[in-house]
């Protein structure tokens, strides 16, 4: 188990390292602190609500992931794919779950770095009043398994191919689905001309239906068990395809 989890921990390490020596990590977070600061305070209407929480601040999360995490989860395997160290990776004595896992959590610290940066906030609306600080803990818990998913959704569309615009664009469209089957206006809609048990049906496939209720501090089972099968899902097709590449 040692020796599985030390192989997982050189793939992390290794693409944790190229990642953070180009551009792409930085872009990144500063991008990311840039547009969260200005949807929660100019847009979202922070100081205008009166109250202290969060909501402002998470409510953005599924539209700033949409393309920031695929942006930096486009490159996890077509980049190999094009410079052609894939086949070099995959001749490694390490398995395929192995360098899966490693390159998946390089990612996820990206992730998970540009969350624990937004602490400003967190500091501001302390400042300011009282809230209750175990529905923010809960708030950064759900937005940070909803990047994984995004994250993971990336890692699957990234192995297809090894162009990295195609991957970014395949990414984005499969996040935005997964938004979309939730989206009020969207649910209204289908509301219209579908029975309720078949809108319920579809928006428990959003990930803004389980992610609004874990940002409200409600951590239910169903959700936590929702993020987790759509990350393995993805995996699990990821490892599908390098398979069948390593096999070819």
């Amino acid at each position: 188990m040692k020796g599985y989890l030390g192989s997982i921990c050189s793939v992390a390490k290794r693409e944790l390292a190229g990642t953070v020596s180009s551009p792409v990590a930085f872009v990144f977070v500063v991008i990311f602190l840039l547009l969260a600061a200005f949807f929660t305070f100019m847009i979202g209407g922070f100081f205008e609500r009166g109250q202290a929480s969060l909501l402002s601040f998470f409510g953005w999360h599924p539209w700033l992931y949409l393309f920031l995490v695929p942006a930096v989860g486009m490159r996890m395997w077509a980049e190999e794919r094009r410079s052609g160290t894939i086949e070099l990776l995959l001749t490694l004595p390490l398995t395929t779950w192995q360098a899966i896992f490693g390159k998946f959590a390089a990612y996820l610290v990206i992730i998970a770095a540009a969350l624990l940066l937004t602490f400003p906030v967190w500091i501001t609306v302390n400042f300011l009043g009282s809230p209750d600080n175990g529905v923010i803990l809960a708030g950064y818990l759900g937005s940070l398994l909803l990047g994984a998913s995004y994250l993971a959704v990336s890692s699957f569309t990234s192995s297809l191919t090894r162009n990295q615009v195609v991957s970014l664009i395949l990414s984005v469209v499969i996040c935005f689905f997964l938004i979309l089957c939730g989206w009020p206006p969207v649910l209204n809609l289908l509301d219209r001309v579908l029975s309720p048990a078949v809108v319920e049906f579809v928006a428990a496939f959003s990930v803004m239906t389980h992610f609004e209720s874990i940002q409200r501090g409600v951590l239910d089972i169903r959700d936590l068990a929702f993020f987790a099968s759509l990350i393995l899902f993805f995996l699990f097709a990821t490892h599908a395809v390098l398979r069948a590449r390593r096999a070819g």
